[in-house]
């Protein structure tokens, strides 16, 4: 099984997903759950379009970590 990072962002009408490793593959939603359901399920059918064009399927390669930022006083 492949584990894909999903970048999600709030927007000025509710939130975005993007997948890194996959070019084009997005989801939008009200709701932050909303969306990563919509992005878990834009995955597979993604993926599956691919492969029926015959494109190779990326591998995952994006990592994520998050960074504490202290700011200057």
């Amino acid at each position: 099984m492949r584990r894909y990072a999903v970048v999600i962002e709030k927007t000025e009408n509710g939130y975005g997903a993007f997948v890194p490793d996959l070019p084009g593959c997005v989801a939008a939603g009200d709701s932050y759950e909303e969306t990563m359901q919509s992005i878990r399920e834009a995955i597979p059918f993604h993926i599956e379009s691919l492969l029926e064009h015959g494109d190779p399927v990326p591998e995952p390669t994006t990592g994520v970590e998050f960074v504490d930022a202290e700011t200057a006083a």
